[in-house]
């Protein structure tokens, strides 16, 4: 994948963040769009295989996957509300891992959260064994 694809798509996902009640979260409506999918059912297929991930793993799925509503303009000046979930960075995770890694947008955000978990693992690993040498 090219570098400038990457950055764009980091961007993207960055940028598209927001809070519910102090929370980082991000708007499925909006996550769908970064992450390739054209049709709204379609990706909500990976949003329920993630949210299965999410009460496998023993955490609450109303704390990560909040129902929300959206309102979209439709013509004349109508609008009409829709469903969407306010995700956390977790349910973002989740979501890339149960989605379709055919996109190179599922497959970037698969590397993406990788690495950061492996960057959390070592600076984690870092300050334990500076914990170790002060204890000393």
């Amino acid at each position: 994948m090219k570098k400038e694809l990457i950055n764009e798509l980091w961007q993207r996902f960055e940028a598209a963040s927001g809070t519910l009640e102090d929370v980082e979260c991000w708007s499925a409506r909006e996550l769908q769009a970064i992450f390739g999918y054209a049709e709204w059912r379609n990706f909500l297929n990976a949003i329920e295989k993630a949210k299965e991930s999410c009460a496998g793993s023993g955490e609450s799925v109303d704390h990560h996957f909040v129902d929300v509503n959206k309102m979209i303009d439709l013509g004349k000046g109508a609008q009409r509300a829709v469903e969407d979930f306010a995700l956390t960075r977790y349910a973002c995770y989740l979501i890339a891992q149960n989605g379709d890694p055919a996109k190179a947008e599922i497959a970037f955000a698969q590397t993406y959260f990788a690495v950061q978990t492996r960057r959390q693992e070592m600076i984690e690993l870092r300050l334990q064994e500076a914990d170790r040498v002060m204890a000393r």
